[in-house]
């Protein structure tokens, strides 16, 4: 029995499952501890108090509901982060965001449009996007395509 190795039932805090590289899922993904995928998903993902990370082997596609969202591979689908969702500079996304904090990196890849719900709450289904006429005091537009070429 001293040789066993020992496996908490938990995660300790600093740890993260992870869907590596060779793996492909389709399906739906729930679950209450953070996530790192750097292989392939079809289907949905929903980690509401949970961070999620996009390796950037990893292909997406699939509408995501966390806590937290950063892209480093690419997606194609709607994320809902109630904290944050980070685009990082050769991450990609094709899709419809809603959160309350969003940093897209320069030579990030991002087609879709963005809501920001500075109430906390992503995933709720009204719709409050924002968006201005050019005859505005700005002008912005709903849909958006970034991307950066250096």
């Amino acid at each position: 029995m001293a040789n066993e190795p020992m496996y908490p039932s938990t995660p300790s805090s600093g740890a993260a499952a992870r869907l590596g590289a060779s793996l492909h899922l389709k399906g739906e993904i729930t679950g209450n501890e953070d996530l790192n995928v750097d292989g392939s998903v079809e289907g949905l993902i929903q980690l509401e108090d949970r961070k999620l990370t996009v390796g950037a082997s990893a292909k997406v596609t699939a509408d995501i509901i966390a806590r937290e969202v950063v892209v480093y591979g690419n997606v194609k689908g709607n994320l809902r982060a109630r904290d944050r969702i980070e685009i990082k500079k050769d991450g990609s996304v094709v899709g419809d965001l809603t959160t309350a904090r969003i940093m897209i990196e320069d030579g990030a890849y991002f087609k879709g449009s963005i809501e920001i719900d500075k109430s906390g709450d992503a995933s709720g289904s009204v719709d409050k996007s924002y968006s201005r006429t050019a005859a505005g005091s700005g002008s912005s537009a709903t849909k958006t395509a970034v991307t950066s070429s250096d």
